[in-house]
């Protein structure tokens, strides 16, 4: 008797556990009001911003960027919509939002960012008939699949992820009138870049279906600018994200079924808490300083920085920008930060063969998004953002739960 009731124990704990972190159910807030409902049809009146601020619209929402945008939308008193599908997000992030920001500037909707299930014609239209004003004033654009090995193995996966998805947002957008996109791209478009440092001007040469694929995306982008002189975006080329919100707010929680494709910065934390026997290191011979890969690192309150100032400066044709601090990491000196922040044994095997679809070297000059912009990276030390993401995870050891 005492063993079955430890193994029912067991049972309901990991399974209380899975729901406080991963569990759709306890975020949904699909508002189906009145006659629609009955019929089926899902509605979802506009949110009210506050006078001088705007309903944002983050596909995405629920994943590690994409939450920490929306945090800081709401901080600066904006209204966001969520739509995730949580295939990769994470639903306990959503409900640490809804904590922080319980009044009515904050929705997230279980739902395809690419629109295959047609919610973002009923966000975006906020259950109005079709040609009445729209209901969101911009879209943030995260929702994707960004595992460069994944991609290899899988490349359909991504370009409907990425591609396809960016094709049903943007025929959404237009039905619903729509015209202002934050689109979230990623450094991977250059692929090996013979001169360095990367600018705007660098010529993509992507080495992996991520990269191909949002590349495509933001040619697509621009293609639709190009046919419609009222719709107006900018692409954010992105570099190696990694961190958390120096407050402790939100973090970064790799699902446990996606951690063999983790950031090198959610692997560390994971073996020095010994939730891995061992770090990897893929190559170990690129024509690098140490042979490792060297990346440029860039906290997400940085990036997701970059992103809310890129909300006043989309243009047609869209705008362009590297967001990156401006000089390079290797893998084997992030690891040693990690180290050195966490103060943990973390055992470290190295393979001379590198990762499939992986490039040597990538690091970027930010002159021109500090120069328009006026951006530029608080946190260029990668000890400071180890710090913030191991202080999270010390303090929420079991995820969001």
């Amino acid at each position: 008797m005492v063993l079955i009731r430890f193994v029912v124990w067991t049972l309901v704990t990991a399974a209380v556990v899975w729901w406080l972190n991963f569990s759709a159910d306890r975020v949904l807030q699909q508002q189906q009001p009145g006659a629609a409902a009955a019929a089926g049809v899902r509605e979802y009146p506009p949110l009210e911003a506050p006078p001088g601020h705007a309903h944002i619209l983050v596909t995405g929402g629920a994943g590690f960027i994409g939450s920490h945008a929306a945090m800081a939308l709401l901080d600066a008193g904006h209204a966001v919509t969520i739509v995730d599908d949580l295939s990769r997000g994470n639903a306990g992030a959503v409900t640490a939002l809804q904590k922080l920001h319980p009044g009515n500037r904050l929705r997230f909707v279980h739902g395809d960012a690419g629109n295959g299930d047609g919610v973002l014609d009923a966000v975006l239209r906020g259950g109005q008939h079709s040609g009445s004003a729209a209901a969101v004033d911009a879209v943030m654009h995260f929702a994707a699949t960004a595992y460069v090995g994944e991609s290899m193995a899988d490349p359909l996966l991504y370009f409907h992820n990425i591609t396809a998805t960016t094709i049903g947002l943007l025929r959404a957008m237009q039905r619903a009138d729509v015209h202002k996109l934050v689109y979230s791209s990623s450094c991977a478009v250059y692929g090996n870049s013979v001169a360095l440092p990367i600018t705007e001007e660098t010529p993509p040469q992507p080495t992996c279906p991520y990269g191909e694929a949002k590349l495509m995306a933001e040619n697509i982008i621009r293609a639709t600018a190009r046919s419609n002189a009222a719709f107006n975006a900018v692409v954010l080329r992105y570099f190696n994200v990694y961190g958390s919100d120096p407050a402790g707010r939100l973090g970064e929680y790799p699902r446990p079924e996606f951690r063999q494709h983790a950031r090198i910065s959610g692997a560390c934390i994971d073996t020095a808490l010994g939730l891995r026997p061992q770090l990897t290191i893929m190559g170990t011979q690129h024509p690098t300083r140490d042979g490792t890969c060297v990346r440029d690192y860039i906290h997400v309150t940085d990036l997701v920085a970059a992103h809310i100032a890129a909300l006043q400066a989309t243009a047609n044709p869209p705008q362009l920008y590297n967001v990156a601090t401006g000089h390079g990491v290797s893998v084997r000196e992030f690891v040693d930060a990690c180290r050195h922040v966490t103060q943990a044994t973390i055992v470290v095997e190295e393979q001379a063969e590198p990762r499939a679809g992986d490039y040597a070297e990538v690091w970027a000059d930010p002159a021109k998004i500090n120069n328009d912009l006026g951006w530029t990276a608080n946190y260029t030390n990668v000890e400071q953002g180890l710090t913030h993401a191991w202080a999270w995870r010390m303090s929420h050891p079991h995820g969001y739960s």
